[in-house]
């Protein structure tokens, strides 16, 4: 079923309105859709790199603005519509233990999720249901998302179609590495 909406998705690239299908695809990613917007993204940057920054300016906002109804999801519906959402996810029994110290790393949290393969919309849910403050988790989606969808646009515009296979691979793990390096670099400058 999955494979089916991917490629569904994949084929709306094409579409004369593809910027909306783009931001609705990530609007609703950002809280309950399980397909990515690079899958939009990545067809519409080869397509027409002339357009790299404008669409991946749309992919932010839309992604930015889809947080921002996922954090509303956590902080007013979570009993009703929350909750089934982290479960049918797996992350039900992770929630309890997840709400205990998500604030104080919150930051990082929403700022991993936004840049890595982990799903976005289990933190922007989980960053209103613990009450993060609203303009840490909006500072912090915009700097995540900026990251990854002009990354993204940057690689594609630059080096064109032989990065594609490179970012649809491997930039989960370099995404990965480059917030833990990151959080490192703080956690150094902290405490050293």
């Amino acid at each position: 079923m999955l494979r089916r909406l991917y490629d569904r998705t994949l084929t709306l690239a094409d579409h004369p309105h593809a910027l909306w299908v783009l931001a609705a695809v990530a609007f609703v990613e950002s809280s309950v859709f399980p397909i990515p917007p690079d899958v939009l993204l990545i067809p519409m940057v080869l397509a027409r790199p002339h357009r790299a920054w404008l669409i991946a300016g749309v992919a932010l906002v839309a992604s930015v603005l889809g947080g921002l109804l996922g954090y509303a999801i956590g902080a007013f519906f979570y009993d009703s519509i929350g909750r089934p959402i982290l479960e049918a996810m797996g992350k039900g029994d992770a929630m309890a233990q997840f709400n205990v110290k998500f604030n104080d790393f919150g930051f990082w949290a929403v700022l991993a999720a936004g840049v890595t393969p982990f799903p976005y919309k289990v933190i922007t849910i989980m960053s209103g249901w613990t009450g993060m403050p609203l303009g840490t988790f909006i500072a912090t989606s915009v700097l995540a998302r900026a990251i990854r969808f002009f990354v993204v646009a940057a690689l594609l515009r630059t080096f064109g179609a032989p990065i594609r296979e490179f970012i649809e691979r491997r930039l989960g793990l370099i995404f990965t590495l480059f917030v833990l390096a990151l959080a490192g670099g703080f956690f150094l400058l902290r405490y050293l």
